[in-house]
């Protein structure tokens, strides 16, 4: 038996999300026309439910003072134009009963589509909550998204070489390849970039209700769409942080970040926290990752270290020739690198054949041996 079939109040209708489509979307994927007609009495429940539904639906527009007043005009006669009707059939018990209810449901909505006006009028313009799905709605471009639902972070290597290491419960959107003059991406979560140097082609990366905009440096965006903040760290080069276009108001003027400098944008209020000093922001200091910590300035340091330090890093697994690499040692600085540019300086410099291959988070490192 359907579980409509039990409704025996104008509660249970209200409650149902198919009835709401039905009466307010006009449609009937559930076949409630042909339902509500095998019984007059159902058809008169169903009937109460539906006036009061219509009267109850408010706007998700901005109401203005005038819409305010016609829309509790409006509720108020579908309320008293159904309390006649009922009149007319039901005993003074039952029309008590009934007037009771709907002065309750009255007050409800007149207090409903007040708080409504009052946050929409008073609260809603000085702040908006911008979703990742708005984000990805708004772009036109063919985005490829990835998603990690593991225990620990994975690498994705766009298509410029800039590499991404991104969080567990995270998200990433972007184009299978970049065209233009603009390189966009979308993260829902937490995600550590490192971007390929291109200053004609600048990258930005798409978080909740902020932008940011780099051309090639290393830095950390935290952005939960169920958090109260977003947060861009940088680990080295500049970055500039502003509001997206989406945001009601936006106001607010780039803030630029250097090295082991952090913003914080609180989403309530749409401010902008700048904090100098990473090390005197508990918060910031417990959540730097291996990646932000570890130094890759390499002086005759052997391959090996340097493999895995790389490992420690990004979180992945190398598999190279141990017994051909165990005398090479190198001297060079991979710290402003995407982690494939990384690999490229290191094989290269190794030379004698050096390559790698990249499946996931597994490498691997095939070579004769040094130089």
């Amino acid at each position: 038996m359907q579980k409509r079939n039990k409704y025996t109040e104008i509660e249970d209708f209200l409650s149902d999300e198919s009835f709401q489509s039905w009466i307010l979307l006009k449609i009937d994927e559930d076949g409630w026309e042909e339902w509500t007609l095998e019984s007059r009495q159902r058809a008169k429940l169903v009937e109460d439910a539906r006036l009061l539904l219509l009267a109850m639906k408010v706007p998700e527009t901005t109401l203005s003072a005038p819409d305010l007043h016609n829309a509790l005009q409006t509720t108020w006669i579908k309320i008293e134009e159904k309390e006649n009707q009922n009149n007319l059939v039901q005993d003074s018990k039952v029309r008590f009963i009934r007037k009771r209810f709907f002065g309750s449901v009255a007050a409800a909505l007149v207090m409903g589509l007040v708080s409504v006006w009052f946050y929409q009028n008073r609260v809603s313009p000085e702040s908006k909550v911008v979703t990742y799905k708005e984000l990805i709605d708004e772009n036109s471009e063919g985005l490829v998204e990835q998603t990690n639902n593991s225990n620990k972070p994975q690498i994705i290597t766009l298509s410029d070489g800039s590499s991404v290491l991104l969080q567990p419960n995270s998200k990433l959107s972007y184009p299978k390849i970049f065209t233009g003059n603009e390189r966009k991406v979308y993260l829902s979560g937490e995600g550590f970039f490192e971007i390929s140097k291109n200053p004609k082609k600048p990258f930005f990366v798409y978080a909740n209700e902020i932008v940011t905009k780099v051309v090639g440096t290393s830095f950390r965006v935290k952005a939960y769409s169920d958090q109260p903040d977003v947060e861009v760290l940088v680990r080295t080069g500049k970055v500039r942080v502003k509001s997206n276009d989406l945001v009601s108001r936006s106001n607010q003027e780039e803030v630029i970040l250097l090295p082991n400098q952090a913003l914080r944008f609180l989403r309530s209020d749409l401010s902008f926290n700048k904090i100098t000093n990473i090390t005197q922001d508990e918060t910031l200091t417990r959540s730097v990752g291996n990646i932000e910590q570890l130094s890759f300035e390499f002086t005759d340091i052997p391959v090996a270290q340097i493999l895995q330090t790389i490992e420690q890093a990004y979180l992945v697994d190398i598999d190279y020739p141990k017994d051909k690499l165990k005398d090479c040692h190198l001297t060079t600085s991979l710290s402003d690198q995407p982690l494939t540019e990384k690999l490229k300086i290191v094989c290269n410099s190794i030379g004698n054949n050096t390559s790698f291959e990249m499946n996931g988070n597994q490498i691997i490192i095939t070579s004769q041996g040094c130089n």
